[in-house]
């Protein structure tokens, strides 16, 4: 997500997927336009946009869609319960109309003769709980985040880069925005854009506040880069000269890792607050990143949310520019396949959120190698891997993003992100074995990702290209590597990439660095290495570990524990009660409130508090710290 772009470019060539062409009809090549966007996000503070579309029409039947597979969240969840108040218009009259009874992101009209130019009104309700992804709270009195797919409507039968659209914004008094959306002007509190396609339209969403802020990362340089900060105060804004130095460093090691960079400009988009849903969503030149309110000016919070921009930056080339064959929709209509989430995510997982968190010193080495310790601990305790392969994470995507997280570790989430940083350190680890330490995941990103920088591009991938690319960095078996770990739940990918970088995972009773933030900024409480319970400071069970301590006496999620050994449940009771089981036989006992019912529980261990750490292993090459290490400096 970006600032209010310099340059007013012409609408972009649709792009062109070989194969495209030979499966989908002759009219989805066809051009369509101007939609014309019109937007009114005044009332944003109340959770309400106005907005108004034109369109021409011909007269007879017309089925228009409203997005349903929204790019980068890999399910079919465009928030269409959230339109209200539909109507159309045209030639003065009021035109009918009825939504599909199988297909319900469709609506059929029937336009009268004479009638040239479709009026199109409706209101997008905007979710106020903090939860969820795009179609999450963005609004607060302060600030809103406009995703254009939830203000559209758009015809069938088009490839959304042949559809041009018109948008424009009306902000609320005195607000400031940014976005990768080209030729911006000013009319007022008016935003006017230049014509853009469906798909550009789509993949740059606008970034809105009172307390607004801009910081060049790349001044007098191109392509530019800047973060646009919307906070819900002036005093979050703040950003000390080491964390924005940082945010530079990213922007250097990025393109250092890449060799190119296939965009005009860059945007951080970054929202900070409380009352919003807090992820990430990557688009090709700007990223829609949500965190709390004191994410720049907090330590403890900095570090908790360092991985974030570094994982939705390394997005421009991993999953926008180079992007899974099965993960293109024409239309936004046609069903995306998820089975190469593990590149998508994985490696983004690992480059962004590990590698280049490190290299650019958003995280120290020891922050990187103690969130690694972390995340390793986490999969090597998860009972789910016993199971469930972790192809299949990437294949039931659609539904796991939005399961819940009770017995999540007995189901599997979304951990292709996770394992995936463990599967490519793997890959990291192997290709430097194999060539003596003279090549690294840095020459695949490189060859890979290669192509002219300048204007946004797509070139899609299958999993034998990606097969193709590791043999051109040095030969190996790499489809029978990457499959055995994928496809099978034998291998432990955790402790052998671990292993083979020069580092061993060891469990001791001293705080994990990173686990020990994690707890304090999100207000929780992991005992899963001890006793096998996940839960929120006041008590709640988050998670229970299947086959567990916890689960052999008979605690299931949302319970919520009132009292700890006789004492009123607080962090510090039960934390103290887990050390001090380690000097006795006698079961720790909780008083737990199960619904109406209140029953005593039993938990029977006595290893006291453990915690994941990375320890050298001094037979081994050191490939860690050379993986983690700057290539800039």
């Amino acid at each position: 997500m970006i600032e209010r772009s310099r340059k007013c470019v012409l609408l972009a060539a649709a792009v062109i997927v070989p194969g495209m062409l030979a499966s989908s009809p002759a009219w989805a090549q066809a051009s369509f336009g101007p939609i014309r966007v019109e937007v009114d996000e005044s009332h944003a503070p109340q959770k309400i946009l106005h907005a108004h579309l034109q369109m021409p029409v011909e007269p007879g039947a017309l089925e228009l869609y409203y997005p349903e597979w929204i790019p980068g969240e890999h399910m079919p969840d465009g928030p269409i319960i959230n339109m209200a108040g539909l109507k159309f218009q045209g030639g003065g009259r009021a035109i009918p109309w009825r939504r599909d009874l199988l297909d319900m992101f469709a609506f059929h009209l029937d336009i009268p003769q004479g009638v040239r130019t479709l009026e199109v009104d409706f209101d997008f309700l905007l979710s106020a709980p903090a939860e969820g992804y795009s179609a999450g709270a963005s609004a607060t009195a302060f600030l809103n985040l406009v995703s254009w797919n939830q203000v559209l409507l758009y015809p069938k039968g088009y490839d959304a880069g042949n559809i041009t659209c018109i948008p424009s914004l009306k902000l609320p008094a005195g607000w400031k925005f940014g976005t990768a959306l080209p030729g911006a002007k000013d009319n007022g509190d008016t935003v006017e854009f230049a014509p853009v396609s469906l798909e550009t339209l789509i993949d740059s969403p606008v970034i809105t506040g009172r307390y607004f802020r801009v910081i060049q990362l790349t001044p007098g340089e191109t392509p530019s880069h800047e973060i646009d900060i919307a906070a819900d105060s002036e005093a979050d804004l703040a950003l000390t000269p080491e964390t924005e130095a940082h945010f530079r460093r990213l922007v250097a090691e990025a393109g250092a890792l890449f060799g190119s960079r296939h965009y005009r400009d860059y945007h951080f988009l970054l929202t900070l607050s409380d009352s919003v849903a807090h992820f990430g969503l990557e688009h090709h030149e700007s990223s829609d990143d949500r965190t709390r309110e004191h994410s720049l000016t907090d330590e403890a919070t900095r570090i908790d949310f360092g991985g974030l921009l570094p994982h939705e930056y390394v997005h421009s080339w991993n999953g926008k520019y180079r992007r899974p064959a099965d993960l293109l929709s024409p239309d936004y209509h046609q069903p995306m396949k998820d089975d190469l989430l593990w590149v998508y995510e994985g490696l983004t997982e690992y480059l962004g959120s590990q590698v280049l968190t490190v290299r650019s010193d958003l995280w120290n080495h020891q922050q990187g190698r103690e969130e690694l310790a972390r995340l390793a601990a986490t999969l090597e305790n998860e009972p789910g891997r016993k199971w469930r392969p972790l192809q299949d994470t990437a294949d039931s995507a659609v539904f796991l993003y939005n399961a819940d997280l009770d017995w999540e570790n007995w189901r599997r989430g979304t951990d292709f992100y996770e394992e995936g940083v463990f599967l490519w350190l793997d890959v990291d680890d192997t290709i430097r074995r194999l060539t003596n330490d003279k090549k690294s995941i840095n020459d695949f990103c490189r060859l890979f990702y290669a192509g002219p920088s300048g204007e946004p591009d797509l070139k899609p991938y299958t999993f034998d290209d990606v097969v193709a690319a590791l043999n051109r960095v040095t030969p190996y078996d790499w489809a029978s590597f990457l499959r055995l770990r994928l496809d099978s739940t034998a291998p432990n990918t955790v402790i052998e990439s671990l292993n083979n970088s020069g580092w061993n995972l060891v469990y001791n009773d001293q705080p994990n660095e990173m686990e020990e933030d994690r707890q304090a900024v999100r207000r929780q409480i992991n005992l899963g290495l001890s006793i096998g319970l996940h839960l929120a400071d006041d008590g709640t069970v988050e998670d229970v570990i299947y086959d567990g301590p916890s689960y052999h006496a008979g605690m299931g999620p949302g319970m919520r524990i009132t009292a700890v050994d006789g004492k009123q449940f607080s962090p510090e009771a039960i934390k103290d009660a887990v050390e001090a089981a380690k000097d006795t036989t006698v079961p720790i006992e909780l008083i737990v409130a199960n619904g109406t019912a209140v029953e005593t529980f039993s938990v029977n261990y006595h290893g006291g508090l453990r915690y994941s750490h990375l320890v050298r292993d001094q037979s081994r090459p050191d490939f860690l710290d050379e993986i983690l290490h700057s290539q800039t400096q």
